[in-house]
């Protein structure tokens, strides 16, 4: 289940504008490497310090792929590719490296992990 909390929000293009009230998702915890190492070794017949060993060599590898610039396909979980954003310029003879103010992973989901956003149970919390 995924607690929702409301938060009030201002509009930062008009302060003068009422606050607005929305849903934000609250975590409850953080799963890291070595919790998912100990989930899948438990599902399977391979070691904790294998899976670890995996898992690690998959972090490395899709930040070596994604620094040339490749999207990474995960199956299932879904694809992994470099984004940008970028000030304009008034000509294509003047975009340059220094154009560039926000790198980013861009995220797409793959179709299981799409389904089981789409079924995921929610509460929502004190706020």
């Amino acid at each position: 289940m995924i607690n929702l909390k409301t938060v009030g929000k201002k509009n930062p293009q008009d302060v003068t504008a009422p606050q607005q009230f929305y849903a934000q998702a609250v975590k409850t915890g953080l799963t890291d490497l070595n919790r998912l190492a100990y989930l899948i070794s438990n599902q399977s017949t391979v070691r904790e310090p294998d899976c670890l060993a995996v898992l690690s060599a998959l972090v490395h590898n899709m930040t070596d792929e994604l620094s040339q610039g490749r999207v990474v396909q995960l199956g299932s979980l879904g694809n992994f590719q470099v984004g940008v954003s970028s000030e304009p310029s008034a000509t294509p003879e003047e975009v340059n490296i220094s154009n560039v103010k926000q790198i980013r992973l861009n995220y797409r989901p793959g179709k299981r992990v799409r389904k089981a956003l789409e079924t995921m149970d929610f509460k929502l919390i004190g706020g």
